[in-house]
């Protein structure tokens, strides 16, 4: 499939036809716009904006998103700009209306089975898959570690997920003896072709042994037995080139543009 003809198949799906990513969320159409919406720990924002939108209207859609999360008390949304998003300058636009911009991310596809492999990690190292409420004391640990920020809402959705909707959610971490070192998540999106890599991370004393190459091998070979044809990233610049060498393609940048509607 060709770049252009894969960003096409993801918008749709991924986007235009978001689902809920979790228990207690839910996806609406509203005006130009796709969001998603939970509660205060959940992931909350517009996933999708229709396209030739106006300058206009898209002013008017950012007010009317601002007025309902800031209704709701959720305490910061995100909308979610893609590059190829209309109107040209929509992040300026976001900007304006008190937005702040965070790093750019790279929106990474390859076939799932075309890296699928069973996972090879170094010497002393175990990995688990999570099931229970240790196991995800365990994932919190090892992204605190990895990634220097407080691990509550991973904590709450991945509580959530496996209580709720086990069947969409794949964690795993790894360990050196009894202390976790690396996890990673997946997302399983149910009627769609793709399955989304999240949270890849490992402490910086095991960085450079091969430990996230293993973790995204396990997590293909899951996808691909479950009949998903295709992985889906959004990379931090850390991420993205070693993800290149993996064989995912690169189908242009995301910006999460966040809004805190309490101070």
């Amino acid at each position: 499939m060709e770049t252009d003809e894969m960003l096409t198949v993801f918008d749709r799906e991924m986007r235009e036809h978001a689902r809920p990513d979790g228990p207690g969320t839910r996806v609406e159409r509203a005006g130009d716009v796709v969001r998603r919406t939970g509660g205060a720990d959940d992931w909350n924002g517009v996933v999708w904006t229709a396209p030739g939108l106006s300058p206009g209207r898209a002013r008017t859609e950012i007010a009317a998103q601002v007025e309902y999360y800031t209704a709701l008390g959720i305490p910061e949304f995100e909308w979610k700009l893609y590059a190829h998003d209309d109107p040209p300058g929509l992040g300026a636009l976001l900007s304006a209306a008190g937005f702040a911009a965070e790093p750019p991310e790279t929106l990474l596809v390859a076939p799932a089975a075309d890296l699928a492999a069973p996972a090879e990690l170094p010497e002393g190292l175990t990995l688990r898959t999570v099931t229970d409420a240790a196991g995800v004391e365990l994932m919190v640990r090892a992204h605190e570690l990895a990634f220097g920020t407080d691990g509550s809402r991973l904590r709450h959705q991945s509580l959530a997920r496996l209580a709720e909707a086990p069947d969409t959610f794949v964690a795993v971490v790894v360990t050196a003896g009894d202390e976790p070192v690396s996890s990673a998540r997946m997302e399983l999106y149910p009627g769609t072709g793709f399955a989304g890599l999240w949270g890849g991370g490992t402490s910086a004393p095991w960085r450079g042994r091969g430990v996230y190459r293993a973790l995204v091998a396990h997590r293909a070979r899951i996808a691909a037995d479950l009949g998903y044809r295709f992985l889906q990233v959004d990379a931090t610049g850390l991420s993205a080139p070693i993800l290149g060498r993996l064989g995912f393609t690169a189908l242009g940048t995301t910006t999460p543009y966040v809004y805190r509607t309490t101070p």
